[in-house]
């Protein structure tokens, strides 16, 4: 199992100067991507522009939208030209992990129908397979640039049946947003018999992602951090801050435990925001 690391891009007071040296970091220590999460009512950097950051200082690492909440930016013929674009300029390391999203102030905020979410995305999945595959739209012809592999890498994620049967019509696999290793291996069921269902060769890509705060302070930063973030979700915002990786025990637990799982990637999501985490997961993770 590979292992990736999110970006301290959703941690509120994030600076310039820590986003860029925690990518050079992360690429140094051979993680396997980087990772964004996503909202519009937050101060956290908006996903797209964030990885298009770190691309200029890295060359190797994959750059994943773990996951990008597509529907709320509605247009779906400028969603496919920024992934392209971002494509094209890492010189295809991105992964564009999509999912319809759960907070409804950031479908307000937008102007788009939280209730159509659903519609909306399914709409948007079939504009970028015709996008990314070269149809002419205009005058002009295409909607460029030409993302180097024909698209980008596309994960779905979502827990309901329908994304996984999304997943299995237009994607490369499925992203779990959060959850424990044995609610991966049952989703993991579901989406094999989605993929067979529907003519799939191969296997598809599975990925997951938690959350890690370590060294002096690592309760505090959790605790803060996650909180702060999923406070929207009351009782549950507990949950998720007692299940984050505080240890070197705990990280190589869940590594162990995912891996075991059969997921193909797990990315740990920062807590704090200095780059020295970068360090301190990688010697966790030796």
């Amino acid at each position: 199992m590979e292992v990736g690391i999110g970006l301290p891009a959703t941690i509120p007071g994030v600076t310039r100067e820590q986003l860029l040296e925690w990518a050079r970091r992360a690429e140094a220590q051979d993680f396997s991507s980087l990772g964004t999460l996503d909202r519009l009512v937050y101060p956290n950097y908006e996903p797209l522009i964030a990885l298009a950051a770190v691309a200029a200082v890295t060359e190797r690492i994959r750059l994943t939208t773990a996951i990008l909440i597509a529907p709320y930016r509605a247009n779906g013929a400028l969603v496919a030209k920024q992934a392209a674009t971002l494509d094209h300029l890492s010189n295809g390391r991105l992964v564009l992990g999509v999912a319809p999203g759960g907070r409804e102030d950031d479908f307000e905020a937008s102007g788009v129908d939280f209730h159509r979410r659903g519609k909306i995305f399914d709409e948007m999945l079939e504009q970028w397979r015709r996008v990314w595959a070269g149809e002419k739209f205009g005058t002009a012809g295409p909607i460029g640039p030409p993302p180097p592999k024909g698209r980008p890498t596309l994960i779905i994620g979502g827990s309901a049946d329908v994304a996984f049967e999304r997943a299995a019509k237009y994607g490369d696999g499925w992203i779990m947003g959060g959850g424990s290793p044995e609610q991966f291996t049952g989703a993991s069921a579901q989406l094999d018999a989605a993929w067979q269902a529907a003519g799939r060769e191969g296997s598809p890509r599975k990925i997951a992602l938690t959350y890690f705060s370590l060294g002096d302070g690592a309760r505090e930063a959790a605790d803060r951090y996650l909180r702060h973030y999923y406070g929207w979700l009351g009782d549950i915002a507990d949950m998720i801050v007692q299940s984050a990786a505080i240890d070197a025990e705990t990280v190589k637990g869940y590594v162990q435990a995912f891996s075991d799982a059969g997921c193909d990637e797990l990315i740990l999501f920062p807590c704090d925001p200095d780059p020295g985490q970068v360090d301190l997961l990688a010697a966790d993770i030796a």
